[in-house]
């Protein structure tokens, strides 16, 4: 197959999912946070607010062997109501370090630390609040670049709250430094990020369908811009760590839209994806791929090399992820090497439309009392369906796949994605043979 995505693991999470991040610092590339948001009602008491509750969990990624699932649980954490994870891309003091926005208003830091006996935990570091009544809706760090520019010795986190607020805090010495704050937005802020190529810059969207910057040099009285590209409330935005002045930008109105940031009068161009765009996320590497977490449309992988080059066209699909069965909240791609052993193509030549007609389903291969078991999409016979073949959901409108090249290596990626109704944490791989010019190291 030129573009398949396979399911190596799904884990039910018990509570509601909503955010999974990989560890980006080297030596822990397999290492997956995944966070929950229950609301929990009072028994009895009608009256009553409900609580909201979570549950913070530690994996670890193996591919040795094949008698057991890849991911093993290494710890569980009982919290309050999780709304975002980000690891900070540097390590602090020589550790990984985690940072989770809470349904109390509360931004903590995790330390990432491996025990005697040879095992890996979090142990909690600092935590601040970022306001009496609010939530805590997203965090961004300031070293999304992860390279020289990145230095330790001055890692911010932005934070952005139920109130519309904005906050900025310095992370130094095991502690964290409230450095400014202010109203951002009328309604919800639901996402806020660093600019990674100039970190006195960040963003902000709202639910008051506004896309705003900021620059922490001139105060935050007054924004940079302003845009209303948007039409519905602004819930992701991720700025590209590879290509300088590119910004992702998604929204309940369903569309992707990438900018220069250096002209945000208007988007370079806009994908319709079918569902809400929650989550926008680059891959560590490949400066054009964008996996985006659209809702009720499940995940998606896009192509932006030529949205990027010009052409003002939309950014085609190249693969999509249906196995969820809810709300897709969570989405990142890990930075970990897969085996160069991608799977083979399904034998035969039937077309996708007849896979799908013989019964496709998802086959259990593996259980356990952990609720976790692996899966695969195939027909009744055993063959491989890959998922354009069986999408139930309205497939991105996004123009027509870039033509592959048989010849070209296969690029493999690691990702997991997380559904909140049904609690689901999956694990998969995607395997891709792009054209040569398709895989740069570069941005043009």
């Amino acid at each position: 197959m030129k573009s398949r995505t396979r399911s190596l693991q799904v884990f039910d999470t018990e509570l509601s999912a909503d955010t999974v991040e990989w560890c980006p610092v080297a030596s822990y590339h397999n290492v997956l946070a995944c966070g929950t948001y229950q609301l929990q009602k009072e028994g009895g008491d009608e009256d009553a607010a409900p609580s909201r509750t979570g549950r913070l969990y530690l994996f670890e990624f193996c591919q040795e062997g094949v008698s057991r699932p890849p991911l093993t649980e290494l710890q569980r954490t009982d919290t309050a109501a999780i709304l975002d994870l980000k690891w900070c891309h540097i390590p602090i003091a020589e550790r990984p370090v985690l940072g989770m926005a809470t349904a109390t208003g509360e931004l903590q830091m995790f330390t990432l630390s491996d025990s005697q006996e040879g095992g890996r935990g979090l142990q909690t570091l600092c935590s601040c609040q970022v306001g009496a009544e609010r939530l805590a809706l997203s965090l961004d760090w300031s070293t999304g670049r992860m390279d020289s520019s990145s230095s330790s010795s001055d890692v911010r986190v932005t934070c952005s709250d139920s109130a519309g607020c904005i906050s900025v805090f310095s992370l130094a010495e095991g502690a964290l430094m409230a450095l400014s704050q202010w109203k951002a937005h009328d309604f919800e802020a639901w996402i806020t990020a660093f600019s990674y190529w100039d970190t006195q810059l960040l963003y902000s969207g709202g639910d008051d369908c506004k896309l705003k910057g900021w620059d922490l040099r001139a105060g935050s009285s007054h924004p940079v811009f302003i845009s209303k590209s948007h039409s519905m409330g602004v819930c992701s935005i991720h700025s590209s760590p590879h290509c300088e002045h590119i910004l992702a930008t998604g929204s309940y109105d369903e569309r992707v839209l990438l900018w220069d940031s250096r002209n945000m009068k208007q988007p370079l161009t806009e994908t319709p994806v079918g569902g809400g765009v929650w989550r926008l996320k680059w891959h560590p590497d490949q400066p054009y791929l964008l996996l985006a977490a659209c809702m009720h449309n499940n995940f998606h992988i896009l192509h932006c090399q030529q949205a990027l080059e010009g052409d003002g066209g939309s950014c085609p699909v190249l693969s999509s992820y249906i196995l969820h069965n809810s709300l897709a909240y969570g989405a990142d791609w890990s930075r970990l090497s897969l085996e160069d052993s991608a799977p083979q193509s399904p034998p035969g030549t039937e077309s996708k439309a007849g896979l799908a007609e013989s019964g496709g389903h998802l086959r259990i291969q593996y259980e356990s009392p952990t609720a976790s078991f692996d899966t695969s999409l195939e027909d009744d016979v055993g063959r491989y369906i890959p998922e354009e073949s069986t999408a139930p959901s309205t497939r991105p409108a996004a123009g027509p796949t870039p033509k592959l090249d048989e010849d070209a290596p296969s690029l493999s990626c690691l990702l997991a994605t997380c559904s909140f109704y049904d609690h689901m944490l999956h694990v998969w791989r995607w395997d891709w043979s792009p054209e040569p010019q398709q895989v740069s190291a570069h941005c043009s």
